[in-house]
């Protein structure tokens, strides 16, 4: 262990893999250690022996629920947009090589007390309950507008310019009602909160026509893929990606301590009395809990169930989003659920996740209309973490902390930060103009 490294990475995260990967891809000498014994950090997948463990502090869960090592139940569950940045940078590392995706069969919206398939299209506009015909002709006519909209031809852009027109002032030209802008603000655009609102047009309307390409990709009812047998394949295949370009991984390392010079600058990693030198350092918060401050708390609950989600015309795997001002909340609430077919749990079972973040201090309570959705369970666990945000300068330090994994079932924040993260470590932009169809195994 007492070699030099370009980056040392602490914590086998799916933030940590990605990564980890990029930077092996790039040539750099990656050293990546966890002191768990296993692969995902907080993003790890349980089996049901290790689920019962943790929530019901025993190793005897009940026979009725089948076999444990059919269970794969992602702590950190995210759907990935078949279009969007992740499967661009699993494209850009070749890591597709070693997984396999399937379709998501349902994309749903909460809206009035019902839950509705979210339309995406102009079409799908002029089907869905969710508008009255008037409002579906408008809706109609802003949907065209998004799917004609070119960044580079100013002649699909009626005379607005989106960097400098607002979402709200855009919206309001084409006169769409409050529950319009709700579900397609959060359940289309993929916003968190209502800030979008007086943000240029241009990023959401970008959003719009990704959930709307991500769509047509694979014919399916959703937009999202998700890999067979969980997102658990994903830091193993970095893993074996960053392996083959010489990274070298190094499970069950206790301590980790990250040590500096005079300077303040990070200059190694010490575990069992060895240490690592490196120019840098990438972690999860939990690895420098002195460079991170808390900003939040993500509630959630897990479910094991036998049927799918109700009114989401059987969809063994879907998302529903319930948005802030259904509820009367500050942030949206969101129901995962995956199944038997992608390979989770035991042929018949069903694992769904209501997850928010949090805003009182009854969390349960929060996540009851979610709960309410899913009909009836065969069990259930509550649980809830604190998120972090680093508040270091990495210029100073070369130190570069991921942020905690937030509430939504979707990854385009979680890639975010990891783009962001790779800027500051290399000073470059990733490419990600890629061959989009080198992800095809989704399909059947």
């Amino acid at each position: 262990m007492d070699e030099e490294y370009d980056v040392i990475v602490l914590g086998t995260g799916l933030k940590e893999c990605i990564l980890s990967g990029l930077l092996s891809v790039d040539g750099l000498k990656v050293l990546h250690m966890d002191r768990n014994d296993y692969y995902g950090g907080e993003s790890t997948s349980l089996n049901l022996v290790q689920l019962w463990k943790r929530f019901r502090g025993s190793d005897k869960p009940p026979a009725q629920l089948g076999s444990s090592r059919d269970y794969n139940v992602d702590m950190i569950p995210k759907f990935i947009m078949a279009n969007g940045a992740l499967v661009r940078v699993l494209i850009h590392t070749d890591v597709t090589k070693y997984l396999y995706f399937k379709a998501v069969d349902g994309s749903f919206v909460y809206n009035k007390g019902k839950v509705h398939k979210v339309p995406a299209t102009d079409m799908e506009a002029l089907k869905s309950p969710l508008m009255g015909i008037f409002e579906k002709r408008r809706a109609r006519k802003f949907f065209i507008y998004v799917q004609d909209y070119k960044e580079s031809d100013p002649k699909t852009h009626e005379g607005m310019d989106l960097t400098r027109v607002t979402a709200r002032e855009l919206i309001a030209k084409y006169g769409l009602d409050d529950n319009t802008v709700d579900f397609i603000g959060h359940a289309l655009a993929l916003h968190r909160d209502d800030r979008y609102l007086d943000k240029p047009a241009l990023d959401t309307v970008k959003r719009m026509k990704l959930y709307a390409e991500s769509l047509a990709r694979f014919q399916g009812g959703s937009p999202y893929i998700y890999p067979l047998y969980g997102l658990g394949e994903l830091p193993q295949a970095f893993a074996r990606l960053s392996a083959v370009y010489g990274g070298t991984y190094m499970l069950n390392k206790p301590e980790c301590k990250v040590e500096f010079d005079e300077e303040g600058k990070v200059c190694g990693v010490t575990s069992e009395g060895e240490t690592a030198k490196c120019k840098k350092v990438v972690c999860d918060p939990s690895y420098l809990n002195n460079k991170v401050r808390k900003v939040g708390k993500v509630a959630r609950a897990i479910a094991i169930m036998s049927h799918p989600i109700p009114n989401t015309n059987d969809s063994h795997s879907v998302q529903i989003i319930l948005p802030q001002k259904q509820l009367g909340r500050k942030s949206d609430l969101y129901l995962f659920c995956c199944s038997y077919t992608h390979n989770v749990a035991p042929k018949g079972k069903f694992i769904a996740f209501v997850s928010t973040e949090a805003e009182t201090d009854n969390p349960e309570s929060e996540l009851k209309p979610g709960i309410d959705l899913l009909g009836q369970v065969d069990e259930i666990f509550f649980e809830a973490y604190d998120r972090f945000e680093p508040v270091n300068e990495p210029s100073l330090d070369n130190c570069f902390i991921s942020t905690s994994y937030d509430a939504t079932t979707h990854f385009e924040s979680t890639v975010d930060d990891v783009l962001n993260m790779y800027t500051l470590i290399t000073g470059k932009v990733l490419d990600l103009n890629v061959d989009l169809s080198a992800a095809s195994a989704a399909e059947e």
